[in-house]
């Protein structure tokens, strides 16, 4: 192997070659300043089977590798990734020659583990099947997301796919005490095409048997309504949720079966921090059939971000033995729980003859790094430290942006026109090659703003011009 580095990083690189057959030369300051026209020359004064350049490089060495039939890949972006990287080369495992290495094994490794996911699930065997879901025995578990007030939902059916889309397997209508069986009608018609199941959240017998021409599911019953409805819900074909109530889990389950009510589940209730919830987490032990694990009633009474909330959750779900867990994205702070609770599912799904969910191509890290880069310290003679920025504006004669954003898009509006898109840099250079923007400093403050405003979408935050993120 022939590793072409900068002078700046060359110590990493040649500790990460000890004990390969790899010749490492430093062909400057930086490593992705390397031109095509220097690795040519390098690669003719040796023989090599493979080059591995600097991930950060921007030249194409397509030609090269196309005049001496010597395969140049990218390597990890950072120098101190090398050394995980060289093990999987001389193990076999592909790299690119357009995507850093880093990227395109951890690419890779994403790919195979939700290949595994899917091939475990279809191997899988469930003690029911609802419209086609796999609930319970060695399947995954199924995440099951709550619409609140769905009477009250302008869109239902766009809110509904969308949660589909997020990684939802079953989604949950719930009703609150002001909605009538005419209500639950129609958002059940409204969402009559969709094809996954649907489930109906309310222990009104009025507003269940409402729900029971499309529900799948039912949430949730206990000894004042199975009376009144157990039998509709055989009838139709439905599943159930079952709760303690006032006379227990056990006498309210058995009442379900002798209404024959075949698919069960039993909610022994998972309480928030601080109500109860490790004694609630000793309630889920075998209840004969399987079980439903409400963690939204946790995530939503909790202020802390969800990801690490809604991954913990899942383990616990996962450790009770649990076959559908529940999730909401009922305030601002847990938008996002569907999808991270469906990753969560997938990663302990994974973990089963692991000791622990690491190290598996999945994960939920989003703002901490698993590894911190380690990057050599920068090299200089002079120190400049910065003064303040001068209280007086100059404004640009091309005009002032104000920024925001609209969905998934950030929006730049200057007079009467609008720059949108998902990049920031996309829409800075359109501004730039418009001629929108000719002062340096001005800029330089778009720059800012506008990637403000991506992240703001990438986490799912509020955006503000000139506020702090």
């Amino acid at each position: 192997m022939l590793l072409p580095t900068g002078s700046a990083t060359s110590g990493l690189v040649q500790q990460a070659a000890q004990g390969y057959d790899a010749e490492v030369v430093v062909t400057g300051e930086i490593a992705s300043f390397l031109t095509p026209a220097q690795l040519m020359g390098l690669i003719r004064e040796g023989r090599y089977d493979l080059v591995i350049v600097s991930g950060m490089c921007t030249a194409s060495f397509f030609g090269v590798e196309e005049e001496t039939g010597v395969p140049v890949y990218r390597g990890p972006r950072h120098a101190a990734d090398l050394a995980l990287v060289l093990p999987l080369v001389e193990a076999g495992a592909p790299l690119s020659r357009d995507v850093p290495a880093d990227e395109f094994i951890e690419g890779k490794r994403r790919e195979e583990a939700l290949r595994l996911v899917r091939s475990i699930e279809d191997e899988a065997e469930g003690e029911y099947l609802v419209r086609g879901i796999k609930i319970g025995g060695d399947a995954r578990m199924k995440v099951l997301a709550e619409i609140m007030d769905a009477h009250r939902e302008p869109d239902l059916p766009g809110r509904v796919s969308g949660f589909f889309a997020a990684g939802a397997d079953i989604v949950d209508l719930g009703f609150g005490f002001d909605a009538a069986p005419e209500d639950v009608k129609r958002c059940f018609s409204q969402c009559a095409e969709t094809p996954g199941p649907l489930a109906v959240d309310t222990q009104d017998p009025g507003l269940i048997s409402a729900a029971l021409g499309r529900a799948d599911l039912v949430l949730s019953l206990q000894e004042e309504n199975i009376p009144l409805v157990g039998a509709a819900i055989a009838r139709a074909g439905a599943g159930a949720v079952v709760v303690p109530g006032r006379q227990g889990l056990a006498k309210n389950l058995e009442a379900a079966r002798e209404a024959g009510i075949s698919c069960l589940l039993a909610d022994p209730l998972l309480v928030p921090v601080g109500s109860g919830l490790l004694s609630s987490l000793c309630r889920f032990r075998d209840a004969g059939c399987p079980l439903f694990f409400g963690a939204g009633n946790v995530t939503e009474l909790l202020d802390a971000d969800s990801v690490g909330i809604n991954a913990l959750l899942a383990g616990l779900a996962a450790e009770a033995g649990a076959a559908v867990i529940f999730t909401s994205e009922h305030s601002d702070k847990t938008r996002g729980s569907v999808a991270e609770m469906r990753r969560a599912t997938e990663m302990m799904h994974l973990s089963r003859c692991r000791p622990y969910p690491k190290d598996l191509g999945l994960d939920l890290l989003v703002i901490k790094e698993k590894r911190r880069k380690r990057e050599p310290p920068l090299q200089y003679r002079e120190s400049v430290q910065a003064r303040p920025m001068p209280g007086d504006i100059t404004y640009d004669p091309c005009g002032n942006f104000r920024i925001g954003i609209e969905g998934e898009e950030i929006v730049a509006v200057i007079g009467a026109r609008a720059y949108r898109g998902t990049s920031w840099a996309d829409i800075f250079s359109t501004i730039q090659a418009e001629g929108r923007v000719s002062l340096l400093d001005h800029a330089a403050y778009l720059g800012k703003e506008l990637y403000k405003a991506e992240l703001a979408i990438r986490f799912g935050r509020s955006f503000e011009q000139d506020g702090s993120f």
